[in-house]
């Protein structure tokens, strides 16, 4: 929490080759993701995750298989090997998790050919988005009459992925190494706390990041109940430390109960999510502590979700970058 008082990852395809995912996914004999070609896409998500907060599921908690499986980690494309960001990644958990995907690797019907293997006949494909911008013939000629730039309209396009665990005749993925044991310390988050060069204070009983002042305060790690939850929170923390305006200048001006205190708290929440995920820690759920507050703000803004989404991803995105920085300089120390 804060003090009270105070692009896509994978690589996507042109309309044209969506199209023909789209085809290649008949050809397959699967059907239609669960999110429908006919609705407003932003509607279809916000509604589904909406859903599954009353249910008391948080769908940015990674996925995981169980005691002394691996954690998925982040959903990536498995022939480019890029991470999917955004609003794809609760999509893609989500699928892994109704379905019991092994794996978070993911590929379209024609990348999977191309790579050998091939979709199994039934097999339901997970739709998965990304933003774009066309400039209208209306504002074309508007903008030759008046001069200027034409304005662009934004929108989002679709298309079709298969978890590897869909498909056949392709080798298995080498995936994130087992979760850490609990009440140990974990070397890569720490080393990534550190690397960031925040003001991160150790002690009290409250967690929270002071925008005004810049610092971050966390309670001991013996303090936790499950001591792995000390890296959620540092995470979490972290996560409003991005949100400063000298870094990604998020809005953080919301009083303590707000709608703008819950959204930053939301961001907040997915973008630790991801970070763990990407480190390959599984901590347990977060308790529902501001679930009233983001189930309204669902409500009220069907694109919410996306806009929290995407600032998590840049938030993350911002945390892990000191993470490699710190990575390379070590190995320039080494060369030397």
């Amino acid at each position: 929490m804060r003090s009270p008082r105070p692009s896509p990852g994978a690589a996507e395809p042109s309309q044209a080759q969506a199209q023909s995912e789209t085809k290649s996914q008949a050809r397959s004999g699967t059907k239609p993701s669960a999110l429908g070609l006919g609705r407003n896409l932003y509607e279809e998500v916000t509604a589904r995750i909406v859903a599954q907060l009353e249910a008391g599921r948080f769908p940015w908690v990674q996925p995981w298989t169980g005691s002394g499986a691996p954690a998925l980690g982040l959903p990536r494309n498995g022939a480019t090997g890029r991470r999917y960001s955004g609003i794809n990644i609760l999509l893609l958990w989500d699928a892994a998790v109704e379905n019991g995907f092994a794996t978070q690797n993911w590929l379209t019907y024609r990348q999977a050919q191309a790579a050998g293997g091939q979709v199994r006949r039934g097999e339901q494909g997970t739709i998965v988005v990304f933003a774009d911008r066309f400039v209208p013939e209306k504002e074309k000629e508007r903008a030759a009459r008046e001069g200027g730039e034409p304005g662009a309209v934004a929108f989002l396009k679709r298309f079709t992925v298969f978890n590897l665990s869909q498909c056949e005749g392709l080798p298995a993925p080498d995936e994130i190494a087992s979760p850490p044991v609990e009440r140990e310390a974990i070397p890569v988050a720490e080393a990534l706390i550190a690397a960031t060069l925040a003001d991160f204070r150790i002690g009290g009983e409250r967690a929270f990041y002071d925008p005004s002042k810049d610092f971050i305060r966390v309670p001991p790690q013996t303090a936790f109940g499950d001591q792995i939850n000390y890296y959620r929170t540092c995470f979490h923390e972290l996560a409003h430390w991005t949100g400063h305006p000298t870094r990604l200048g998020r809005n953080q001006s919301g009083a303590y109960g707000s709608k703008d205190y819950g959204r930053e708290e939301l961001v907040a929440e997915m973008g630790s999510a991801f970070v763990c995920a990407s480190l390959g820690i599984v901590p347990t759920v977060r308790h529902a502590d501001y679930l009233g507050a983001w189930l309204e703000t669902l409500r009220e803004d069907n694109r919410a979700i996306f806009k929290a989404a995407s600032a998590a991803s840049k938030a993350a995105d911002l945390l892990l970058a000191f993470g490699e920085a710190g990575a390379r300089s070590d190995d320039a120390a080494g060369a030397r």
